[in-house]
């Protein structure tokens, strides 16, 4: 991975932290952050497709050139400093009033497979062009595969090892019928995670 990648990506976790943050810290009680959730399944088929894409909208309040430190107030009151790396371009567009919208979805798809892929990661970076408001979209995808290792019938409950060694139970569907399912059975994992960061006048 390059060091823009890696910088963005810190970038992205930046923001990633400043969703649960400001989540968190909410005076009335109430997130700032909007979640929204769905789901694909087909009944009785172990697995789907989940995703959650949560968003947050903070305006700017305060910028300190010297320190490329900005300060974001959230409509609930919530306020948090965020420093901006030298990796954020177009820093000096940036101004008091301008609305920095952060948006982080999620993808889970689960499946089960006679033969499945090996495990593997890649990411991907897309930034604002040269001389526009600073933004840009950092995406990566990681699978992996589990074995199913052990079925718990009487809680409905399943034992996956990934290859690292590491053991987890889940816990299934309840439309799912584990006594047609059976130990050594591979599970695919596939989790797709995006931020989106883009900042613009109100």
């Amino acid at each position: 991975m390059s060091k823009t990648i890696t910088n963005v990506a810190t970038v992205a976790l930046a923001a990633a932290a400043l969703l649960t943050i400001v989540s968190c810290n909410s005076d009335s009680g109430k997130s700032d952050v909007q979640k929204t959730t769905a789901a694909a399944i087909q009944p009785g088929v172990p697995g789907g497709v989940f995703v959650e894409t949560s968003t947050l909208t903070a305006t700017v309040t305060a910028i300190d050139p010297a320190t490329r430190a900005i300060t974001l107030v959230t409509p609930g009151g919530s306020k948090e400093t965020v420093t901006c790396g030298p990796d954020v371009r177009n820093f000096a567009q940036i101004r008091v009033g301008d609305q920095v919208k952060v948006t982080a979805t999620q993808e889970l798809a689960v499946s089960m497979s006679l033969d499945a892929p090996k495990d593997s990661a890649a990411a991907a970076v897309v930034l604002a062009p040269k001389g526009a408001k600073p933004g840009g979209i950092v995406a990566g995808t990681v699978q992996v595969t589990a074995t199913v290792t052990a079925i718990d019938l009487k809680n409905h409950k399943a034992t996956l090892r990934f290859a690292d060694g590491t053991t987890e139970t889940v816990a299934v569907r309840p439309d799912v019928d584990l006594t047609q399912r059976k130990v050594g059975e591979l599970v695919y994992i596939r989790v797709t995670q995006a931020i989106a960061i883009s900042v613009a006048k109100p």
